[in-house]
């Protein structure tokens, strides 16, 4: 899984999370789509990135303020994906939440 997000001009805010998952995955898939659907829906989403390489994952999502990663983090199907991820899915996971006040970035454009 990988997707990458074109966000706007800083500054906005970016929600890190990190997990190792569990041997137990079943319905992970199907959340981890719901959950970014549902995101997607949310005031103040600006985009997401994420990658998963076996057990590690990484995804970081983008807001334009710290109100809107709030209410995402309250929403309640998103309540129930937490509660299952540390019920079923992951064996540790971290969450960071940091100001991006600058960004670059390359393309390799097709010739």
């Amino acid at each position: 899984m990988a997707e990458l997000s074109i966000t706007p001009a800083p500054p906005y805010y970016a929600a890190i999370f990190t997990s190792r998952r569990a041997s137990d995955h079943e319905g992970y898939a199907d959340m981890a789509d719901r959950m970014m659907q549902l995101a997607h829906l949310q005031p103040g989403f600006l985009g997401v990135e994420s990658v998963r390489e076996g057990a590690i994952g990484i995804t970081v999502s983008y807001w334009d303020s710290l109100e809107a990663i709030e209410l995402w983090s309250r929403h309640v199907e998103h309540r129930e994906a937490q509660r299952r991820g540390r019920q079923d899915w992951y064996e540790a996971y971290e969450i960071r939440v940091a100001r991006v006040e600058r960004a670059r970035s390359f393309g390799r454009s097709e010739q």
